[in-house]
């Protein structure tokens, strides 16, 4: 099963960070733990946007 990937959106992690309003080091704590997906594209990783919105979706609903 292909996925056509040309609608996917990737971030850089400080963009993430920029948008989850948190450090670069947290972002890279949820890649690591595998709270956040991401890719790694030589020694960098790309976050697809989806899972950051998601992410911030399922933190927000468990706290309330």
């Amino acid at each position: 099963m292909a996925r056509d990937l040309s609608d996917v959106r990737f971030l850089t992690v400080a963009e993430v960070a920029d948008m989850m309003r948190v450090s670069r080091m947290t972002v890279y704590r949820l890649v690591h733990s595998g709270e956040l997906p991401a890719i790694r594209f030589g020694r960098s990783f790309r976050v697809p946007e989806s899972a950051v919105t998601q992410a911030l979706d399922n933190h927000v609903a468990d706290t309330a």
